[in-house]
């Protein structure tokens, strides 16, 4: 029997930023371009709808300053403008977006920014939908680099409501694409403390996915999960899973993240995972106090030997090898 993973020590350090634009901030992704951190999410609760907004900061702890919202050029089919999953590449911001969440048919649309972010020009559709491969809706997507690879990582579904996780390949090492589907990663059944498919009191699938490569070998895995059992506005979490490589199999952490409200009321979700410069691993994620109250954008760390040390106890046979990877980790105290 596969050993459970112990649980994942994380240091919380609470509200990342007081949004002054929006009632509501989610869907964070985080990345750095050489020079400053940039925050990308949904702008939520403004007459004219979502919109992304656009935040930057000397460090990742901030101060953070809210900018304009980007300019899309390009994008005229996206109607609901929210969960951005943005890379950066040298002078250079991709953009990839999603047309909507709960529609089948929907595309993935890559955008490019060479002005720090303040305007995206559409280059291309990075992926569409495509039943025949249980992907008749696609969102949320986010990009990586492991190995020296370059990955999108999303949701998709048959059915909407009831998405599982998905990873695709770029075929030309280029943030360009064409990409190559590899199929799904994380699923219903291998998430244990998800709601599963057809009990009363089920809400939703898993989304939000996003990969870290950790230093010293491994993959972070960061998703949206939601628990049975728990009042609405208290069951969203932020799932973590890790594995040796990017396309799995994934030893799942479990929501490895506690709500801040008293005795973990409350609920949080889509994140970003990012290493900070201090040798931490960042998680930049959303949360809300309960049902119907504003979304808010929070921060909590965690040592990335400690994440590997889970893939270590759920793999006893490959404990020499990560534990040599472990000993070459020169990580601050």
């Amino acid at each position: 029997m596969t050993p459970t993973p112990a649980p994942l020590p994380v240091t919380y350090h609470g509200l990342l930023y007081e949004p002054k634009r929006y009632p509501d901030v989610k869907d964070p992704s985080t990345v750095f371009d050489g020079r400053q951190w940039h925050l990308f999410g949904t702008g939520c609760g403004l007459p004219g709808g979502a919109e992304i907004f656009h935040c930057t900061a000397p460090a990742i702890e901030g101060p953070w300053r809210e900018e304009e919202p980007p300019t899309l050029y390009g994008a005229d089919s996206i109607r609901y403008r929210c969960a951005p999953g943005v890379v950066a590449e040298g002078d250079n911001l991709h953009l990839f977006l999603q047309h909507e969440f709960n529609v089948l048919g929907g595309h993935i649309e890559h955008l490019v920014s060479d002005d720090g972010g303040a305007t995206f020009v559409h280059a291309r559709t990075a992926l569409r939908s495509n039943a025949r491969r249980s992907e008749a809706g696609v969102y949320d997507p986010d990009a990586s680099e492991i190995a020296g690879r370059r990955y999108l990582t999303y949701a998709a579904m048959s059915v909407v409501g009831q998405p599982d996780l998905y990873l695709a390949a770029s075929r030309s090492g280029s943030w360009n694409g064409p990409w190559t589907r590899l199929g799904c990663i994380l699923d219903h059944a291998r998430v244990p403390c998800h709601n599963q498919l057809g009990t009363e009191d089920y809400e939703w699938g898993l989304e939000g996915p996003q990969l870290l490569e950790l230093p010293g070998g491994g993959v972070l895995l960061t998703a949206v999960c939601f628990l049975p059992g728990r009042p609405a506005g208290h069951r969203q979490r932020l799932l973590m899973a890790v594995a040796e490589e990017a396309i799995g199999p994934y030893v799942v952490l479990g929501a490895a993240v506690q709500p801040s409200g008293p005795q973990g009321a409350g609920e949080n979700g889509h994140a970003t995972a990012v290493l900070g410069r201090d040798g931490l691993v960042h998680l930049v994620y959303q949360e809300r106090a309960g049902d119907g109250l504003p979304w808010r954008v929070l921060r909590a760390t965690a040592r990335p030997e400690a994440i590997t040390a889970a893939l270590v106890a759920a793999n006893p046979s490959e404990q020499a090898t990560v534990k040599a990877d472990l000993d070459s980790l020169a990580l601050p105290a």
